[in-house]
């Protein structure tokens, strides 16, 4: 018999076939998912999913659904007809206008549409219909799959007061709190003195960081009572509340958890998602640098005994809130696909929505619970449309004039629903995308992560990249000393982007002066060559005068080629580069030290923005002669914003509570804007008369539109 060497490669592949287990590797390479997980083309699943989503999430359940060779249909509002999830998909039925009521939570419509084209199962992915019971039900009254569990674990689950309940009988530590329906404002009150205070008020329906409020006292709680009851209805159609014990500086730590229809069920490890601001995540990770395993094992442990006592199969995720002693507290159980779930996928190599199709479909789960390894460190930045230094991120609409992925570089993953063109709207959650880095080690996912954010390209909108990236490079984070207050205990005073060193504060102004320089001499030349032949020869030094902020440097620069060497505040800067102007990224060497740029923009006058370590700046070059002639141009007096209130963000108007002729005090209510589905109270900023009221109720208003006049 001949004799076959059997190389490493080889090896791995016939262990995959024969265990049909997940090879600890590197689960992402150059942006696309490497997943050991076998496609096996002779396990029948569905011939046709319906994706009952948009964005993102549709996106990423029709790639699994590709490799698996099932034909996919998208739905979509007539704003998205040409979304990218649309563009994916095999089909495409349209289910109505652009409020979400009117088409994605249309479930009439979405049922025609699972009808029209014949689709044997439906995937919900998060949010919208993923959670609801009366649309499981639908499509099981017709013959169509769900993929996720049954109507009974998701009223079991998705009722907190119920699932509270559950949790305790099946021995899950829980929250102290009141176990009933809060009836009205003053009852309210009273529970919360009962329990004592913090308390958190929260929709009994709710998710995602909708209908939740901390309350300190009873004038926050009747506030909380209100806003929490409007959200929730507005979400949810659901205005049920239930009050629980806040506790204080926690961490949120939630398990994934993977069950069956035959009784098995695993956890999937943990994901840290303490980062948080409203409530909602910004930035997760897996594992965390908090539990040991002995924590772990006992939180999954717990997790998998909620989902076996409410017979639950699919993916799903309980989540727990942790104190400082590592005691936690069940805080409630998603029923479906996490926004957060492709770091599990990358420690466990697992493809969770290959796995919730097999679990639809009726097979057993393929693995156990020791087949579960955590392979290395992932961690997930959520790169919205919002303007982070408006209370952490309000959201920001508009058109993405340019976008570019960072996918070129190792170990990066980007799920997006987006591209060049498309618009970010006041109807639907303002996320760009989910960005994902990876490492044998969390230094390594972070040093990866900073990179990623420092190669992303969004042109058009405000984003939150300046956030992220201050956030995965502060002190804390990377020492793990982290909380659900890591935000407001950071920064006291709200996000005002990134704070510049002397060394930073140098090579800031020595990059804006070599790009001032490279942009002259690139308006000298056509085709690369001078433009003018008698032009003397090129210049080799330049004396500028630099703005930034208050301050005014003069800055000299001397050139060679494609280095300058800048001279600042009496040090000297070398800074290298190819100086393409007509890319997104300016990569240059400053003293030895790589940097990834961004010239956001720059005119003529010598105004330059630059997006330096994540956080934009506005500089301004002059030559010296046009700096003695600017400073004697007259300067444009700043608007007196104590006398008139402005939209913060676009949105629409849920209520106003003042007329002409009202006396406001300092902080009182004005008016309620709602943006994606939460409701912002904005106030008077000074006692006084109002002199006139420029909305009302039901209207959509832009960022900085006029909503009250005080005299």
């Amino acid at each position: 018999m001949a004799a076959y060497m059997i190389t490493p490669t080889l090896l791995r592949v016939l262990s995959a076939v024969k265990h049909a287990s997940f090879h600890p590797r590197v689960c992402v390479l150059v942006g696309r998912v490497q997943y050991s997980t076998v496609y096996d083309s002779n396990e029948k699943t569905f011939d046709k999913i319906l994706i009952a989503n948009r964005g993102e999430i549709a996106c990423r359940v029709m790639k699994t659904c590709k490799k698996m060779g099932i034909k996919t249909v998208a739905v979509h509002s007539d704003v998205d007809a040409s979304a990218v999830h649309v563009k994916m998909a095999d089909e495409a039925v349209c289910v109505g206008p652009a409020p979400t009521n009117k088409s994605y939570l249309n479930m009439d419509a979405i049922m025609d549409a699972v009808r029209t084209a014949g689709a044997q199962a439906v995937h919900p992915g998060y949010g919208f219909l993923s959670e609801n019971k009366v649309f499981a039900k639908r499509l099981a009254a017709e013959g169509v799959a769900f993929i996720g569990p049954d109507t009974h674990a998701i009223h079991a689950m998705g009722d907190k007061i119920e699932s509270k309940l559950i949790a305790k009988a099946a021995k899950v530590n829980t929250i102290p709190g009141f176990d009933g329906v809060v009836k009205n404002v003053e009852d309210a009150v009273k529970i919360a003195q009962e329990i004592g205070y913090p308390v958190m008020i929260k929709a009994s329906a709710g998710g995602g960081g909708k209908g939740m409020r901390i309350s300190w006292n009873d004038e926050e709680t009747r506030e909380g009572f209100r806003f929490s009851s409007q959200e929730a209805a507005s979400s949810f159609g659901d205005d049920r509340l239930l009050i629980e014990k806040f506790i204080d500086n926690p961490r949120h730590i939630e398990i994934q958890v993977l069950a069956d229809k035959h009784g098995n069920a695993l956890w999937l490890n943990e994901r840290e998602c303490s980062i948080q601001r409203r409530n909602q995540k910004v930035v997760e990770e897996a594992p965390s640098t908090f539990l040991d395993p002995d924590t772990r094992r006992a939180m999954g442990e717990q997790a998998v005994s909620l989902a076996k006592a409410v017979q639950y199969s699919s993916a799903g995720t309980v989540e727990f809130l942790v104190d400082s002693k590592k005691n936690f507290f069940f805080l409630e159980m998603n029923t479906r696909l996490q926004v957060e779930h492709p770091i599990t996928e990358c420690i466990t190599g697992l493809d969770l929505v290959q796995q919730m199709i097999r679990v639809a479909k009726g097979y057993p789960l393929q693995h156990k619970q020791e087949d579960i390894p955590i392979n290395g460190w992932a961690i997930e930045s959520r790169v919205y449309a919002e303007d982070p230094y408006k209370s952490f991120g309000l959201p920001s609409i508009g058109r993405l004039s340019q976008y570019q992925e960072p996918l070129s570089l190792r170990n990066v993953r980007v799920d997006s629903g987006i591209q060049e063109g498309s618009d970010i709207s006041i109807y639907y959650d303002p996320m760009i995308s989910k960005l994902v880095t990876y490492g044998t080690t969390r230094a390594e996912a972070l040093e990866r992560m900073e990179d990623a954010l420092d190669n992303y390209v969004i042109r058009g909108v405000t984003h939150n990249i300046p956030l992220l990236r201050e956030i995965i490079t502060h002190p804390r984070f990377i020492s793990g000393d982290i909380s659900t207050n890591f935000l407001p205990e950071v920064y006291p005073d709200g996000f005002k982007g990134h704070t510049l060193s002397a060394e930073g504060h140098r090579e800031l102004l020595a990059s804006a002066a070599a790009l001032y320089v490279a942009a002259q001499i690139r308006s000298q030349r056509f085709l690369g060559n001078q433009r003018v032949s008698t032009t003397p020869q090129e210049r080799r030094q330049w004396e500028l005068c630099v703005e930034l902020g208050k301050d005014v440097h003069t800055v000299m620069v001397a050139r060679s080629g494609t280095t300058y060497t800048v001279e600042v505040e009496g040090k000297m800067m070398e800074v290298c580069g190819e100086w393409n102007l007509a890319a997104p990224l300016l990569p240059v060497s400053i003293n030895g030290t790589t940097r990834i740029l961004q010239c956001l923009s720059r005119d003529p006058s010598g105004n330059i923005t630059l997006q330096y370590l994540g956080t934009s700046f506005k500089v301004r070059v002059l030559t010296q002669r046009a700096a003695k002639l600017s400073a004697i141009m007259p300067e444009k007096v700043p608007e007196d914003t104590s006398s008139i209130l402005r939209s913060p963000m676009p949105g629409s108007v849920v209520s106003v509570s003042v007329q002409p002729g009202d006396t406001v005090a300092e902080g009182q209510e004005i008016c309620v804007i709602e943006a994606m589905k939460m409701q912002n109270s904005m106030t008077a900023a000074r006692t006084a008369k109002v002199k006139s009221v420029h909305c009302k109720a039901g209207d959509t208003v832009g960022e900085g539109d006029l909503l009250v006049e005080l005299e």
